[in-house]
This record gives C-alpha cells, sequence and structure tokens, in this order.
C-alpha cells in the first residue's frame, strides 16, 4: 500500500546528448536538464543547436518528462544582450524551468517571461532558510541547495520555506562549495563559474605540514572525494520533504543515466509503499559499472573528514568487489569481500567479455592499476572465482592482495539501447478510451491522458449490419493497437446501441485512432498555452534603464583585511610610528581564522582612529548563528557578509552598522550590483571572474562608487567543508574527535605543477586553499579611479611586520599619487617568495576547451 505521507520526489536526469535524453526518458526519470547553448556550466559539454533543443524538449513533453534548462554560469555585462538573443528564440520551447545561478539573469528572465519558472542553481551557494527568505522576491519557485547540506539541515531548511527544495542524491561531488571555487582562474584563465572547471580537486598533491613533507602513504589525491550515492537515503530524504532528486553527470554516458534513472525510482517507489529497497548493492554495482571514484553517501549524514577522500586515485575504477588471493599463469582467483557476499552477491556474475581492474603497490609505494577484458570465468564457490584473461595481459604475483573492481559490463551498453528501441520495454503514455456508437450517427471516440482530452468521428455514420455487427472487444482491439505510438490503452468505456446490429467500415476505425494519437501527440508537444512573451526591443531598453549614469569622483580608498591580530598589532605600531597614514585607509576588515581575539583588536584599531568591519563565514548553515551573534555583539563600524543567509539575519535583526557584499556574491553585472544595492548591502565587492575590460564595462554601467575591487591577495581557490587537517593529521571525522591539529599546525599542499597553496581553517572548521602566488591588479588602478571606483581591498594571508607594512603603504603611496607603477610592482615583487601575478585581471580571452 503506497504511503500516502510520502509523495514521489521529481527524479532529475542529466542531459549531455539526445542519447542520454532517450536513456532518462525511458528509464524512470521525470525530468532531464540540460544546458542552454553557450550559457551553462559545462563548458566541456556538447552545444546543443537551438533545433536539437526543441527536439528534445518536444520528444520529453510527449512522454511526460520536464526539461529544465541550466542557465547556471555568471553573465558578464556585454552579454547581457547576447543572453536576450537566446532567450528569445528558447523561451516559445516552452521549457519547464531555467536553472540560474546569476541573480540579474533571474531578473532578466522576469521580465522577458513573467509566468517562466525559475530554478536557484546549486552555484548560488544556498545553505539555508535564511537566504532563500532573502531572494523571495524574485520569485524563484525552487532552491538547490548545496551538496555540502546533511539530510537534518535539509529538514531544518524545508520546514522554514514554502519553496520548493532539490537536493543532489548521485554522482560526482565538487570538493568546493558549488559558486566557490575560484582555483581554475589560475590555471589558463579558466572559471568554474563560467562552465571551464579545470577539475583540479582531481590533481595530485604533496602535503607539507610545517614546512616538512609528510608520507601520507601513498595518498596523493587529496581533495578528491569519493562520488555521491544516497540511494540508501532516499527514505529520509523523501521523510525530510524534498521535492526533487537531483542527478549529476551531463558529461557521462547513456549507460550512466539509465542505470541511475533505474535504481533511483526503484527506491522511491519501494520507499512509497514503505518497503525496504531490495538488494541495495546489485543496484549500486551497476550504476558503479558505469562511472564511479568509488560510492559514498558524501555530507548527508555530515562530516566524515576520514571516509570522504580514499586518497589514491580520482578517475573512475567501478565497483570493487573483492581481493586476489592467488596468482595463475593466466588467470586470477579472487574472494569476493564479507560486505558484498553479505548483501547477496555470488561469484557467478562475471561473464566473458567484462571487464575488471585491480590496484596494487607499485614500485614506489603509489596504488598502481592495471586491467583488461576477461576471457572466461569460473565460480570455484559461492564467494570464489577465477579469472582468465588473454596472453597478452602478464600475470604478475605483485598482484596477490590487490584489491578488484568490476568496471566494465558487457551487456549494459545494449540493455540500454533496448530500453530504448523495444517497443515491449520503452515508456508509452497511459490512455483512456471512450467509444460511442448509435444508428445514423458517427462512430465517436475519445482519448484521454489524464490531463488532455481528444475525440474523433468517423467519416461515414453507422449503419444497420447485414451480419456480425460492431463489438466492444474488436473496437477495443483496433483503438488500442497503439505500439507504434507513445501511448498505451489502459481503461476502455464502450457504448454501444444494444438494440441494432451496427456497422462501418474497419479503415474508418484505424483512420480514428490515427488521428486521435496525431492531436493527443500535438496537444502534449504544445504543453499547454503559449506563453507571453516581452518584445526583445523592450528588453534591451529595459536592461540600459538600470545603468545607474551618475558618478561620483571621491577618489579611491582603501580597504585592508588582516587575518590574525599580530597583523593588527603591526599595522597598529605602522601607524605610530608613522610609516603609515590614515589618509584614504576608509576600514580594516578582521578575519581571523577561528574568531578569535575580535574584541581586543577591534578596541585596538579603534583607539588608533580606525573603521572597523568583521567578516562573516563564508557559508552559513542551520543552526550556525553563534559567529555571525557574536559579530553583531561586537557592534562593529561594518560587517562583511559573505553569503546572502548571512544579509538576511543581519537586516532581520536590525543590525545598525554598514552590510558590505564579499566577492563571494558573485557579482559581475549592472542588474545584479543595482538588485543587492537597492536591497540595503552597501558597498559590492565585484566578482573574481571580471577581467579587467569586463570590469571597466560593470564600472561604466553601475555605481561605481559603491564599488569594491580586490587589488592584491593571495586567491582562495577552493572553500571546502572537507577538511584536509581532520583528514590527514588525525584519525578524526570531526571537529568533536579530531584534536583540532588545525590550530597546531600550517599546512600546504603542493600540485603536480610545483604550485603552492595554504589550507586555512575557518570558525565552523571549513577549509579555504589558497594560492601562494599573490596576485596584483595595480596597473589598472588609474583607469578604475577615473572611472569613479570607490575602494580598492588590500587582502593580507600571512605576511607579518616589515613585509605587511612594505605592501600596504605602496598601496597607499600608490593611490595617493606619491609612487610611480614600477615601483609599486618593484616593491611588491621585492618581497614576494613565489612571485606575483595579475591572474584574471589580464584575462581577456574566454577559455575553449579542446574537447569541444
Amino acid at each position: 500500500m503506497e504511503n500516502q505521507n510520502l509523495k514521489r520526489p521529481e527524479l532529475l536526469l542529466p542531459v549531455g546528448t539526445k542519447e542520454m535524453a532517450m536513456a532518462a526518458i525511458h528509464n524512470g526519470a521525470d525530468a532531464i536538464f540540460m544546458g542552454v547553448p553557450g550559457f551553462n556550466a559545462r563548458g566541456r559539454s556538447y552545444d546543443f543547436q537551438i533545433e536539437e533543443v526543441q527536439e528534445i524538449i518536444e520528444t520529453c513533453h510527449i512522454y511526460g518528462v520536464k526539461v529544465n534548462l541550466a542557465l547556471n554560469i555568471l553573465i558578464f555585462q556585454n552579454e547581457l544582450e547576447k543572453v536576450v538573443a537566446v532567450l528569445e528564440k528558447i523561451l516559445p520551447l516552452k521549457p519547464d524551468a531555467f536553472i540560474v545561478q546569476d541573480l540579474g539573469l533571474v531578473r532578466l528572465l522576469r521580465q522577458m517571461a513573467p509566468g517562466q519558472r525559475v530554478h536557484a542553481s546549486t552555484q548560488m551557494s544556498i545553505s539555508n532558510a535564511e537566504a532563500i527568505q532573502w531572494l523571495e522576491d524574485l520569485g524563484i519557485q525552487r532552491f538547490v541547495l548545496a551538496r555540502e547540506n546533511s539530510i537534518k539541515e535539509i529538514q531544518a531548511i524545508k520546514q522554514n520555506t514554502t519553496k520548493e527544495i532539490e537536493v543532489f542524491v548521485h554522482g560526482a561531488l565538487c570538493v568546493s562549495y558549488s559558486g566557490q571555487c575560484f582555483t581554475s582562474e589560475s590555471i589558463g584563465g579558466r572559471s568554474a563559474n563560467r562552465g571551464q572547471c579545470a577539475q583540479s580537486c582531481r590533481f595530485s598533491y604533496e602535503m607539507y605540514v610545517d614546512g616538512e613533507k609528510k608520507d601520507l602513504q601513498g595518498r596523493s589525491f587529496l581533495v578528491s572525494p569519493q562520488d555521491l550515492c544516497g540511494i540508501n537515503e532516499v527514505p529520509s530524504l523523501m521523510k525530510a520533504g524534498v521535492d526533487c532528486f537531483k542527478i549529476e553527470g551531463r558529461l557521462k554516458t547513456p549507460e550512466y543515466v539509465a542505470t541511475a534513472a533505474r535504481s533511483f525510482d526503484e527506491a522511491i517507489r519501494t520507499a512509497q509503499i514503505s518497503k525496504a529497497l531490495s538488494g541495495p548493492l546489485l543496484l549500486k554495482k551497476q550504476m558503479a559499472t558505469s562511472y564511479s571514484r568509488g560510492f559514498y553517501s558524501g555530507w548527508l549524514h555530515g562530516v566524515s573528514h576520514q571516509k570522504l577522500v580514499e586518497g589514491t586515485f580520482s578517475s573512475h575504477r567501478g565497483f570493487e568487489f573483492g581481493k586476489i588471493l592467488r596468482v595463475n599463469s593466466k588467470s586470477l582467483e579472487v574472494q569476493l569481500n564479507e560486505e558484498v557476499f553479505a548483501q547477496g552477491l555470488k561469484a557467478d556474475f562475471i561473464k566473458p567479455g567484462d571487464g575488471v581492474l585491480w590496484v596494487f603497490k607499485g614500485p614506489n609505494g603509489q596504488s598502481t592499476e592495471k586491467g583488461g577484458f576477461v576471457f572466461s570465468a569460473k565460480s570455484l564457490s559461492d564467494r570464489h572465482m577465477e579469472l582468465e584473461f588473454s596472453r597478452e595481459l602478464a600475470m604478475d604475483n605483485v598482484y596477490l592482495g590487490a584489491r578488484i573492481f568490476y568496471n566494465h559490463d558487457k551487456d549494459l551498453k545494449k540493455d540500454v539501447a533496448l530500453s530504448v528501441e523495444d517497443k515491449q520495454r520503452k515508456k508509452r503514455i497511459p490512455v483512456n478510451v471512450r467509444a460511442e456508437a448509435a444508428l445514423g450517427k458517427p462512430l465517436k471516440v475519445q482519448y484521454t491522458d489524464g490531463k488532455n482530452v481528444v475525440t474523433a468521428f468517423s467519416e461515414n455514420v453507422c449503419e444497420t449490419a447485414k451480419s456480425k455487427g460492431l463489438e466492444a472487444l474488436d473496437l477495443q482491439t483496433e483503438l488500442f493497437a497503439l505500439m507504434g505510438s507513445p501511448f498505451r490503452g489502459e481503461s476502455f468505456v464502450c457504448e454501444l446501441d444494444p438494440a441494432t446490429p451496427l456497422f462501418l467500415p474497419h479503415r474508418q476505425i484505424k483512420e480514428l485512432r490515427q488521428q486521435l494519437i496525431a492531436k493527443l501527440t500535438e496537444l502534449r508537444i504544445r504543453n499547454g498555452e503559449d506563453r507571453v512573451l516581452e518584445p526583445a526591443a523592450h528588453i534591451l531598453e529595459w536592461i540600459e534603464s538600470r545603468k545607474s549614469h551618475q558618478k561620483e569622483a571621491q577618489g579611491i580608498k582603501l580597504n585592508l583585511l588582516l587575518r590574525e591580530r599580530a597583523q593588527v598589532e603591526d599595522v597598529t605600531k605602522a601607524l605610530e610610528k608613522g610609516e603609515l597614514l590614515l589618509a584614504r585607509i576608509n576600514v580594516v576588515i578582521l578575519d581571523f581564522e577561528f574568531g578569535r581575539d575580535y574584541e581586543a583588536s577591534l578596541n585596538l584599531l579603534r583607539d588608533h582612529g580606525l573603521k572597523v568591519a568583521i567578516a562573516t563565514t563564508r557559508i552559513l548553515k542551520p543552526n550556525e548563528h553563534r559567529n555571525i551573534k557574536q559579530i553583531m555583539n561586537l557592534n562593529p563600524d561594518a560587517i562583511l557578509a559573505r553569503n546572502l543567509g548571512a544579509v538576511q539575519y543581519l537586516q532581520a535583526n536590525e543590525y545598525q552598522g554598514l552590510i558590505l557584499d564579499d566577492f563571494s556574491l558573485n557579482v559581475t553585472n549592472h542588474l545584479t550590483t543595482e538588485y543587492l544595492l537597492a536591497k540595503g548591502i552597501y558597498s559590492l565587492c565585484l566578482g573574481y571572474d571580471l577581467n579587467h575590460l569586463q570590469l571597466n564595462e560593470l564600472l561604466q554601467s553601475g555605481a561605481a562608487n559603491r564599488f569594491e575591487v580586490t587589488v592584491y591577495q593571495y586567491m582562495p581557490s577552493f572553500h571546502m567543508e572537507h577538511c584536509v587537517f581532520a583528514a590527514f593529521l588525525s584519525k578524526g571525522s570531526s571537529y568533536l574527535d579530531c584534536g583540532k591539529p588545525c590550530e597546531k599546525h600550517e599546512v600546504k599542499l603542493k600540485d603536480q605543477f610545483g604550485h603552492w597553496h595554504q589550507i586555512k581553517a575557518d570558525q565552523e572548521c571549513r577549509n579555504t586553499m589558497f594560492n601562494s602566488t599573490s596576485q596584483s591588479a595595480a596597473r589598472y588602478l588609474k583607469e578604475w579611479e577615473s572611472l569613479g571606483l570607490g575602494y580598492i581591498r588590500y587582502e593580507a594571508l600571512k605576511e607579518r611586520g616589515a613585509e605587511l607594512i612594505t605592501k600596504i603603504k605602496a598601496h597607499l603611496d600608490f593611490i595617493n599619487g606619491e609612487k610611480e607603477l614600477t615601483s609599486l610592482i618593484k616593491d611588491l615583487g621585492d618581497v614576494e617568495s613565489y612571485g606575483l601575478s595579475e591572474s584574471h585581471f589580464q584575462r581577456e580571452k574566454e577559455y575553449q576547451s579542446r574537447k569541444k
């Protein structure tokens, strides 16, 4: 019996090709998501043509599958007109929703098509109910929560909003919060917020602790999480009120889509009848074979730093099922792991032609992979098997004890193809059929699919039959002959004149069926009434009207961000000695690693005549208000709000100081700046995806005097729920049992290209990885000043003493006209350990993937 309290969540599958769309439709998907051509967060995926988008939308709607279009990147000033042109072509195709990251783009969609559904992308970094409440005026119907939210947190958010909630349940996990990863910026000018992720979380890294390289016993993929598989958590997520289960993977295959759709559809149906899922391990085996970096429940049960990252690999291995017990001349003898055996797996599941991979310790201690196709497979017992390979694959005793994975099912591709092509297996829409026939009247037939009703009449009227007349069973057989259509007969009602046998040519009954199929198909493609769209010319006028042409030349002021109390003491001593002057220092922002020493530092700075701001954490989750309450109690002159939930909390609790926006809100166009400023944010730190030309355009179109640009910093790359300190310097799973190594050690990671990255923890134990090469935008300062820029920011990381003061003074002297550009750059370069770059500011061309 179905549990009425557990409504079916929408099952949303990824689509990167037409074949993936068909696999989703015919294997259990309720909806798909695919990218808007040229404007989506998977730059390496196939870019659909508009005609292909139309074909997929129409096919999906025929089969009752919704289509959500991912428009989930940041939009630059010079792209607003281009995106209007694309939307003008796509909106008439009636997509069911757009998935959007950019707040300005949400506003644009609202102007163009007020009735269009909009879903907030996970790229918005929404992890709390306060952010959802703050965005209420944008009319967003659904929010895709951060992958890092636990089930308890998801439930708490759902209980505090009427909006729909979408949650990732399967697929790759980004180690960084989506929308908060800037690692790719330092690799060829690529931007994850622009769909050009460099996959740097999958790189190998070395760990240095207090300057010494740490032996990690062959683990080098230190920030590469295992893939998420939340199939065991389906009942709990449904009870939490999740409206949509999302599966990641637009770059994957039809086999990946089909196996995930089947498995989660089965899990949902089982939960609805209050039964335990039968054989979840076998479902995981099928999904892992199509793609898996190892499966884990991600953050659905909270943090577990010892389990999230396995550390020895970062790409597909498949399903781990056993260990190698014996190496023969042409074969391997394998024993199933106790866990998989206990859950029903037997040693006869591998067939000739399947593929396996095994992992063993190489000569340098690193994990080494070997694999091949199975030539023959023999079951030695329920738990033991012998796998024979071709002669080309040499056997070696070093394989003894190796972990072994099932990573290729030779029948899977064919099976998925049959699910789409086999008329008995493919999805078909149930229709209820009604037929009415009476003497002297045409045969009337009605098809209904539960939403649409179509009716047709025969060309001729029914006559008196000379022999056998029309019979209900014959009519049903003909009207149910729907095998070549998207439909299948569900119920049949027939009203025949009982007094007189009736005759109608059989051909006309067949023609009626064909007419009704065509009509019903057309109605399903139409998908409701045509939408009223605002003319593009009006939209472009509206975009222009939102620009602010009022320029206030106030001169650039410096905001100084410090990360420890010792830096505060360095600055105040320099003020006392006259090495630094107060002129043009607007505010000092405190962003301390563990949230300590704020009060003493605030008082010290105020005693020296400086205004003080304190930064919130970059992420706010349910029941994490302790930090922001502490900041409010200190009553600083301003608070640097790093997420929209913090803004909502501050405004709801009537904070009287200034609210400053940080780069983490990803501001890249004037439709976003106008929205944020109008809602009470005093100044905006512009997004780190802008180069200097794009930044110039934004300065010319908005309230530049309220804008801030970070001109000197060590770029924060990953911002992670995963704690590198706890994972590799302790045995603990969370802050409760890790011993807090972050408070005792300095940790740096060295990537495979030789670049260094410092790791710092915040008050909630989240890690930020910083690029050790500093970046400066000094050469653009005078140009930005001429365009009315109000503020620049200097962000300290680890600098102390003379190095810190030299850098700050150089910037102050430059903006005061007391130092030339070449002298400023020399002063900065002279004290840098790892060099100085201009990073994203100098990038003038968008990165293009060679895979395209």
